[in-house]
């Protein structure tokens, strides 16, 4: 079966041998996500590096997403793991300066501004909320904590501080200098981490368009985790490409319960606003260490296709698990098993008048039309910046689209894209010309055989920049 939902595998210690990449690649990966939470410059120019060769080697896109830390809180370096019990007391203190004195366990923690934004009787939760401690007093650069809920803290792990504002920037200079990289790299994706407002992206945004110096942008995919990105969905789709579901931090902010009906919520009105959607974390979380995933993880990325995402995402699986290659096998299983019954329980389909009002869009719902009423293979589609093929792929057709492109930034974008399968040819300057590459690439793939019909989506003329405004059935090979 010819999947349509895109995976994205994040690379790390587990996968970033070029070997693994390319087992990652054959295995069914689209994005690569590279976590700027963790590595240094040169190793992440190592392994973009790495992954673009095996694209080449493969002829498959991968398209390479850069997920900024953002301001999060971590602890710091640990000289080894400790163990916080019941009722202690700890005390937390800023990195590189003295621990406090008096008893108790110190932890130190690598953010100066967590000390001028809590207060007596918050709540801190340490490694996606298995820890939590309650501020029992604070100081200019400590505060000391009760432990209420115990267990093992190693280095590095997150903090949350549900229900407190912090008094931080959203896009901070770490993040304004890993950009810049990012873009002299030519990633394909930006993800913000920790979005509140459309103000944190517009930050961004600016800085994405001083960094480029005129060429192209890449996509720019906000990550919602605090509960103010969901009070500030509409506005924050405005100023952004797409949103990531990042589960994890959103279900430590907010209650668990919660985050089912808000994953739905977020799919559904993203959808409907033609954006770009990836669910994330802990969607096979168990196959970190063991083989094979849990019932309900088979059924969690099940459910997210049904509710119409456009990609599902591995963390630490791919990144620093014991079974990489594994896991994007099993991820590709159930995408591919619940696809085969989206007509009975899926949604997704952009359907607002908002999506459906320019022309652009109407063009791709009169491919859909038919190819619905057609005995038709797929809908193929001529595109230079890669927005005809994400109109189509909103509309969210019943056959493959199959995108065809001369320029290379495109057809690594396309690989994010649900349904749609990426080809790249020459630049076309007739219809003719057009139509041979278009015969030729369909011809050469397992999708589309010769006397086929499809409908080919277009601008016209050809050879101009502009957005589709032709549909027609065209007969492969004639």
């Amino acid at each position: 079966m010819n999947r349509k939902a895109k995976i994205v595998a994040t690379i790390g210690p587990a996968s970033q041998d070029e070997v693994v990449l390319e087992r990652l690649v054959r295995a069914g990966v689209n994005v690569a996500r590279m976590n700027f939470s963790h590595g240094t410059h040169e190793e992440h120019a190592q392994h973009i590096a790495s992954i673009q060769r095996v694209s080449k080697k493969l002829n498959i896109p991968v398209g390479i997403l850069q997920d900024l830390q953002g301001p999060k809180i971590r602890v710091g370096e640990l000289p080894a793991p400790i163990q916080l019990s019941e009722g202690e007391t700890v005390h937390l203190y800023t990195t590189g300066t003295t621990p406090p004195p008096g008893q108790g366990q110190k932890i130190p923690v690598d953010f100066r501004q967590l000390f001028d934004s809590v207060r007596t009787s918050d709540r801190l939760l340490l490694d996606d909320g298995r820890l939590t401690l309650e501020v029992v007093s604070v100081k200019e650069r400590s505060l000391a904590a009760r432990v209420v809920i115990g267990g093992p803290l190693s280095s590095h792990k997150g903090i949350n501080l549900p229900g407190v504002r912090l008094r931080i920037p959203g896009f901070t200079e770490k993040d304004e200098d890993d950009l810049a990289f990012g873009i002299s790299q030519d990633v394909d994706a930006v993800a913000i981490s920790f979005v509140r407002s459309a103000e944190d992206v517009r930050k961004v945004r600016y800085a994405m368009e001083r960094f480029s110096k005129g060429k192209g942008q890449p996509l720019l995919i906000a990550k919602l985790e605090k509960p103010e990105a969901v009070d500030n969905l509409d506005s924050i789709l405005d100023d952004v490409d797409g949103v990531m579901v990042a589960r994890g931090d959103l279900g430590v902010e907010l209650p668990p319960e919660r985050v089912p009906a808000l994953q739905k919520h977020i799919i559904r009105v993203a959808n409907a606003r033609g954006k770009l959607v990836i669910t994330a974390t802990q969607m096979l979380e168990s196959m970190i260490s063991n083989p094979l995933p849990t019932r309900a993880e088979a059924s969690d990325v099940a459910n997210a296709i049904f509710d119409g995402t456009d990609a599902v995402m591995l963390s630490a699986e791919s990144a620093s698990g014991k079974y990489p290659v594994e896991a994007v096998q099993m991820m590709d299983r159930i995408v591919c098993e619940a696809e085969s019954h989206f007509l009975e329980w899926g949604k997704g389909a952009a359907t607002t008048e908002e999506f459906t009002a320019n022309d652009a869009a109407s063009m791709a719902r009169a491919a859909q039309a038919l190819a619905n009423d057609k005995n038709v293979t797929a809908i193929a589609c001529f595109t230079m910046r890669g927005q005809t093929a994400w109109l189509i792929s909103k509309i969210r057709p019943r056959v493959p689209i199959m995108a065809f492109t001369p320029a290379l930034e495109t057809w690594r974008r396309l690989a994010f894209l649900w349904g749609v399968n990426p080809h790249q040819v020459p630049f076309a300057n007739s219809l003719e010309e057009m139509l041979s590459y278009v015969d030729s690439s369909l011809m050469r793939s397992d999708v589309v055989q010769s006397g086929d019909q499809v409908v080919l989506v277009c601008g016209f003329p050809v050879g101009s920049v502009r957005p589709p405004n032709m549909a027609l059935l065209h007969n492969v090979g004639e």
